[in-house]
């Protein structure tokens, strides 16, 4: 995939040639936003000095350009969506915007963008939100440098950060989320990308998205969520150079897969999850130079998953390497690195000269009764485990590294 930043190349062009210049402040002629946008036109700049504007539903149909001056604030007093965007060709930046109405039954939020062809929505401040940008049916947009923070307690009375709603081209980069439901939120959004955010600290999902193919995610940080990243029905996905972190909880994961197909999971560390990826019916999916470390499981992979590949990762000190419900394989694990393998090498080529069962016995009873994990470091679990190395009976016979590396794989 090109980077799509290429594709808005004619924005610098576009908004390089504005109209007249409108100034808001409270010793200026034009007092309120509303009122500086009634009297825009197309190509205008709304410059916004430094000072408090409580107003709402402020909406926007011309083709301007909203900037901030010494970082205004924009409070909404806790009355539905702020800004309301149905327009191409806009930009809005350099604002504190606040207090987003919340509701059970609407989706009210600080930015509201639908139909647009064509934005720039960056260096913004937003705190209090429900809803922090939300963007419907939309294109060629980006969402940029921006810091979105709220106080979820709930799923039921807390917003996405960024929520994107059937969507194409679009780029989301170097945001910071916390305290929202998810941080990031795509749902048929195709042929975008998503890098260098922080999502951390927030309720349900630093990432989440569904339905959305043909898409890259790369140098984000996803560390204290409630889990890390959801990834569900959707194909041709890119993930790369993300970390992972901290991700804990009962039902908790660093990336969950659900149905998804020709996937890239490449140079991603995935470092003291519950679990670091949870695979649940992924097919055709090549995990390459990952880091697993110190995480309660490395990989689970539950049913119909197929021709998926993990080749020169390492698995570092995890409770448990991999957890595998299926007795039939066809999946390859060629080249890692696993910290538990206790084979040698004579030839001294860096291969193991036996191969490593990474799914321990163990791990299946775990699976099936989760209260036995308080026998993780007993004697009879090493027992048991030796066991199943000898005999496979619950595990696939043919699921095997039989190449492992005897040293780590350096980034």
């Amino acid at each position: 995939m090109k980077r799509i930043g290429l594709v808005f190349l004619a924005f610098i062009s576009l908004f390089s040639v504005y109209g007249k210049e409108i100034e808001v402040c409270s010793g200026c002629e034009v007092k309120t936003i509303k009122e500086a946008v009634a009297l825009s036109q197309d190509g205008d700049v709304i410059l916004i000095k430094r000072g408090i504007y409580k107003e709402h539903d402020i909406l926007v149909e011309k083709s301007i350009h909203i900037k901030g001056v010494n970082g205004p604030i924009v409070d909404g007093e806790n009355k539905e969506t702020i800004f309301r965007f149905s327009t191409d060709n806009f930009s809005i930046s350099g604002l504190e915007i606040i207090n987003v109405g919340r509701s059970y039954t609407k989706d009210f939020a600080a930015i509201l963008v639908s139909r647009s062809d064509g934005f720039v929505i960056e260096n913004n401040v937003f705190k209090h939100v429900f809803f922090g940008i939300l963007v419907e049916k939309s294109k060629n947009g980006q969402i940029r440098n921006n810091i979105l923070s709220s106080e979820a307690e709930s799923q039921a009375n807390s917003g996405n950060g960024i929520h994107l709603w059937h969507c194409s081209k679009m780029l989301v980069a170097n945001n910071e989320l916390s305290g929202l439901r998810d941080g990031i939120y795509f749902e048929f959004v195709k042929k975008s990308e998503v890098f260098g955010n922080k999502s951390v600290g927030n309720l349900r999902y630093g990432l989440h998205f569904m339905f959305s193919n043909e898409n890259a995610y790369y140098d984000n940080v996803f560390k204290d969520n409630g889990a890390g990243v959801a990834i569900m029905f959707s194909k041709f996905v890119k993930m790369h150079d993300n970390r992972f972190e901290h991700n804990w909880g009962t039902a908790s994961y660093g990336l969950l897969l659900k149905e998804i197909y020709d996937a890239e999971i490449t140079n991603n560390v995935f470092e003291q999850n519950t679990i670091g990826i949870s695979v649940d019916g992924s097919t055709r999916i090549n995990y390459t130079n990952n880091t697993f470390s110190r995480n309660g499981w490395a990989i689970t992979i539950i049913g119909a998953c197929y021709e998926n590949v993990f080749s020169r990762n390492n698995f570092l000190n995890n409770a448990l390497d991999l957890s595998y419900n299926s007795k039939i394989n066809t999946n390859i694990f060629e080249n890692n690195y696993w910290s538990e393998y206790a084979g040698y090498d004579l030839d001294r080529n860096g291969v193991g000269d036996i191969p490593y069962r990474p799914v321990k016995l163990f791990s299946y009873i775990v699976h099936n009764t989760p209260e036995t994990i308080i026998l993780l470091r007993s004697m009879f679990v090493d027992i048991i485990n030796f066991s199943e190395k000898v005999s496979p009976i619950f595990t696939p016979d043919n699921l095997i590294d039989s190449n492992p590396l005897m040293q780590r794989i350096d980034d």
